[in-house]
Protein backbone atom coordinates (compact mmCIF):
# COMPACT_ATOMS: atom_id res chain seq x y z
CA UNK A 1 0.00 0.00 0.00
CA UNK A 2 1.08 3.47 -0.19
CA UNK A 3 2.12 4.87 2.72
CA UNK A 4 0.49 8.01 3.13
CA UNK A 5 -3.34 5.63 2.25
CA UNK A 6 -2.36 3.15 4.19
CA UNK A 7 -1.54 5.61 7.56
CA UNK A 8 -4.98 6.78 6.46
CA UNK A 9 -6.80 3.65 6.23
CA UNK A 10 -5.16 2.46 9.61
CA UNK A 11 -6.56 5.71 11.43
CA UNK A 12 -10.09 5.22 9.48
CA UNK A 13 -9.91 1.11 10.85
CA UNK A 14 -9.58 2.52 14.39
CA UNK A 15 -12.15 5.19 14.76
CA UNK A 16 -14.29 2.51 13.14
CA UNK A 17 -13.41 0.16 16.15
CA UNK A 18 -14.42 2.79 18.71
CA UNK A 19 -17.61 3.64 16.72
CA UNK A 20 -18.69 -0.24 17.08
CA UNK A 21 -17.49 -0.71 20.36
CA UNK A 22 -20.24 2.64 20.98
CA UNK A 23 -23.14 1.43 18.81
CA UNK A 24 -22.60 -2.35 21.24
CA UNK A 25 -22.78 -0.43 24.17
CA UNK A 26 -25.89 1.85 23.39
CA UNK A 27 -27.69 -1.42 22.18
CA UNK A 28 -26.72 -2.69 25.58
CA UNK A 29 -27.71 0.50 27.33
CA UNK A 30 -31.01 0.06 25.34
CA UNK A 31 -30.48 4.00 24.63
CA UNK A 32 -33.05 5.72 22.09
CA UNK A 33 -33.32 3.80 19.08
CA UNK A 34 -32.81 6.80 16.66
CA UNK A 35 -29.83 7.80 18.48
CA UNK A 36 -28.93 4.27 17.81
CA UNK A 37 -29.61 4.47 14.08
CA UNK A 38 -27.71 7.92 14.08
CA UNK A 39 -24.85 6.02 15.05
CA UNK A 40 -24.88 3.34 13.12
CA UNK A 41 -25.49 5.80 9.93
CA UNK A 42 -22.46 7.15 10.85
CA UNK A 43 -20.13 4.15 10.77
CA UNK A 44 -21.57 3.72 7.82
CA UNK A 45 -20.38 7.04 6.37
CA UNK A 46 -16.81 5.92 7.70
CA UNK A 47 -16.93 2.67 5.83
CA UNK A 48 -17.49 4.40 2.85
CA UNK A 49 -14.25 6.96 3.55
CA UNK A 50 -12.28 4.03 4.40
CA UNK A 51 -13.79 2.04 0.98
CA UNK A 52 -12.60 5.22 -0.83
CA UNK A 53 -8.77 5.34 0.69
CA UNK A 54 -8.69 1.36 -0.27
CA UNK A 55 -10.22 1.84 -4.17
CA UNK A 56 -7.87 5.08 -4.60
CA UNK A 57 -4.54 2.79 -3.71
CA UNK A 58 -5.81 0.21 -5.69
CA UNK A 59 -6.49 2.24 -8.55
CA UNK A 60 -2.91 3.87 -7.91
CA UNK A 61 -1.07 0.60 -7.68
CA UNK A 62 -2.55 -2.33 -8.73
CA UNK A 63 -4.46 -0.87 -11.71
CA UNK A 64 -2.35 1.28 -13.29
CA UNK A 65 0.30 -1.53 -13.22
CA UNK A 66 -2.50 -4.02 -14.66
CA UNK A 67 -3.35 -1.25 -17.54
CA UNK A 68 0.19 -0.81 -18.07
CA UNK A 69 0.36 -4.45 -18.39
CA UNK A 70 -2.71 -4.54 -21.13
CA UNK A 71 -4.94 -7.38 -22.39
CA UNK A 72 -6.15 -9.83 -19.96
CA UNK A 73 -4.98 -8.07 -17.03
CA UNK A 74 -6.23 -5.04 -18.37
CA UNK A 75 -9.64 -6.52 -18.74
CA UNK A 76 -9.48 -8.21 -15.50
CA UNK A 77 -8.89 -4.37 -13.39
CA UNK A 78 -12.04 -3.80 -15.49
CA UNK A 79 -14.40 -6.15 -14.29
CA UNK A 80 -13.02 -5.89 -10.49
CA UNK A 81 -13.83 -1.78 -10.41
CA UNK A 82 -17.54 -2.78 -12.12
CA UNK A 83 -17.89 -5.52 -9.89
CA UNK A 84 -17.33 -3.12 -6.87
CA UNK A 85 -19.30 -0.63 -8.43
CA UNK A 86 -22.21 -2.91 -8.69
CA UNK A 87 -22.03 -3.80 -4.91
CA UNK A 88 -21.64 0.06 -4.08
CA UNK A 89 -24.73 0.79 -5.63
CA UNK A 90 -26.88 -2.37 -4.43
CA UNK A 91 -26.42 -1.28 -1.51
CA UNK A 92 -27.45 2.28 -2.19
CA UNK A 93 -24.48 4.16 -1.82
Amino acid sequence: MISDLKKRAMHRASILEGQLRGLGKMIENEEYCMDIVTQSLAIQKSLSSLNKLLVENHLRTHVSDMFAEGGEQKEHAVSELLKVYELANIRGE
